[in-house]
């Protein structure tokens, strides 16, 4: 089983960057999900899937794979360009955009 090292990225749901500076290992999973037929959850029989490891740096994430023999595929974040917008850009005289409601 193959894991992957990766950095998460924001969610639509933030502003800011919380939770995105942790590099992450996570199991990709050999057995597919499958769906209860009662209750409707999906399931596996897989329980590497389920493991989620956060680590400070990349080098850290890769040493503890290297360690402990784990196969992984690194996955390098892109680059974000900062907005540099503020509150007062939505009303000033100039807009090219029409403001409407």
């Amino acid at each position: 089983m193959i894991a992957r090292i990766y950095r998460p990225a924001k969610t639509a749901m933030q502003s800011g960057q919380a939770r995105t500076k942790a590099w992450v290992l996570e199991f990709e999973g050999d057995a597919p999900r499958e769906v209860d037929p009662l209750m409707g959850w999906t399931s596996s029989t897989d329980m590497r899937a389920q493991v989620r490891l956060e680590f400070e740096t990349k080098e850290e994430a890769i040493a503890y794979a290297e360690r402990n023999g784990i196969p992984f595929r690194l996955s390098e974040p892109k680059p974000r360009q900062p907005i540099r917008k503020s509150y007062a850009d939505n009303f000033k005289f100039g807009r090219r955009e029409p403001w409407t409601h």
